[in-house]
């Protein structure tokens, strides 16, 4: 067996023009063009094994993902790394971080939760600076209401009712957040969702019903009932995509950086 270096990669992008994080059969992953520039870095052409994925048009600031290279094809300093693969990487794409760890370190078993940030402009007039990081609201939000709805989603509870349906009978929708909360500044709303897991789609179900709330669609009380229900058609809608952002991946104990060899 190859003796072998792991790296704990920590990577942010835009989501915009790319069909979420994995590799696709038609577009483009992000995934696809990490593992190409490392590709041009190694001949062993090392794949990566992420943490969680992200859908078409949804960002990340903090996704964690993490490669093994062989030890007699790294010939680079290893403070290097992220400065090499970056160098091979548009623009929208760059890896934050890359930090030698043990080999026991898994970057998706070892994770213990995830926080999730979806961003919301309330006013009339939209930003224009962040057209493809928020989603416009130009009617007035009860904010007090949002607020009181999102606390009933905190524990553990059965989210079929928020996650969308991708054509196959769900076996476990049960999850437990632990934090749902929304912070102002201005017209820019910052949801905040954290949780241990989370189902396909489910942070924008959550949120496009929290808007719904703040339209006055329904009451904040509902939540208990949507989630009693365990039926997608009785929440509300999907926020949009683009709003979206994985903020944070969340370890059990800190992966041990190793200090590399001088």
């Amino acid at each position: 067996m190859a003796d072998l270096l792991k790296f704990k990669l920590t990577i942010a992008y835009d989501g915009t023009v790319y069909q979420g994080w994995q590799w696709q059969k038609t577009g483009t992953g992000v995934q696809e063009l990490i593992e190409t520039a490392i590709a041009k870095l190694f001949p062993s052409k090392p794949r990566l094994t992420s943490s969680s994925r992200t859908d078409t048009g949804v960002h990340a600031l903090g996704m964690v993902a993490h490669v093994e290279i062989p030890r007699a094809e790294f010939k680079m300093p290893e403070r290097q790394l992220a400065l090499a693969i970056n160098s091979g990487l548009p623009h929208d794409i760059r890896v934050m971080t890359a930090l030698r760890v043990p080999q026991k370190f898994h970057a998706r078993f070892d994770a213990s939760g995830k926080q999730y940030r979806y961003y919301v402009w309330s006013q009339p007039a939209m930003n224009p600076l962040l057209r493809t990081q928020a989603w416009h609201m130009p009617r007035p939000l009860d904010l007090k209401a949002m607020r009181a709805a999102a606390k009933l989603f905190v524990g553990r509870n059965d989210f079929r009712s928020f996650t969308a349906n991708r054509g196959d009978e769900l076996e476990d929708a049960v999850r437990t957040l632990t934090r749902c909360d929304i912070k102002r500044s201005g017209a820019l709303l910052t949801f905040i969702i954290e949780g241990e897991g989370f189902l396909y789609k489910m942070c924008r179900g959550i949120v496009g019903t929290l808007v719904q709330i703040g339209y006055g669609r329904f009451p904040a009380t509902e939540i208990k009932t949507m989630l009693a229900h365990k039926d997608r058609r009785v929440a509300g809608m999907n926020a949009p995509a683009h709003g979206l952002v994985l903020w944070k991946v969340f370890y059990k104990s800190k992966a041990k950086r190793l200090k590399p060899k001088v």
